[in-house]
């Protein structure tokens, strides 16, 4: 029984170090660049104005926070997914079409990353909205 308590403990203890060290890389990893070479990093006003001309928007989230919310439209290809590769978005989007990257502010990477996926991937007309989602919702524009 003592060894069992023991094991007990120590599982606890193992699981909170893990999740200490988790927090810690995130905060470690710090903000997302501010700026994307290749692409206009862009504020919730100059989103919503592409969004209402048409550009297409790539939310780069995961799925449990694609399901809490997103802008109107977006496509949903998590940046961390093979999906996210020219073949694929090129289904959706062309090269010379307005395209924005899209997660969760700037303590997320995932924009970012999309954005300079894009620009390698030969898009012409990228956007970096770094403050996201978040932003989007506090301007009180339209989300789903």
């Amino acid at each position: 029984m003592l060894d069992m308590k023991r094991h007990l403990i120590l599982s606890q203890g193992m699981t909170l170090a893990l999740s200490w060290l988790v927090s810690l890389s995130v905060l470690a990893a710090g903000p997302s660049a501010e700026t994307v070479e290749g692409a206009k990093t862009i504020d919730a006003q100059e989103a919503k104005a592409l969004w209402l001309k048409g550009a297409a928007f790539i939310d780069t989230r995961s799925s449990s926070d694609w399901e809490t919310g997103r802008i109107p439209g977006a496509l949903h290809i998590n940046v961390k997914n093979p999906e996210f590769n020219p073949n694929y978005i090129g289904q959706y989007v062309a090269k010379d079409q307005p395209v924005v990257s899209y997660c969760n502010a700037e303590l997320c990477h995932r924009a970012q990353k999309g954005a300079e996926l894009l620009v390698k991937f030969g898009y012409t007309q990228v956007y970096y909205f770094r403050l996201g989602f978040p932003s989007w919702k506090n301007a009180q524009f339209p989300y789903e």
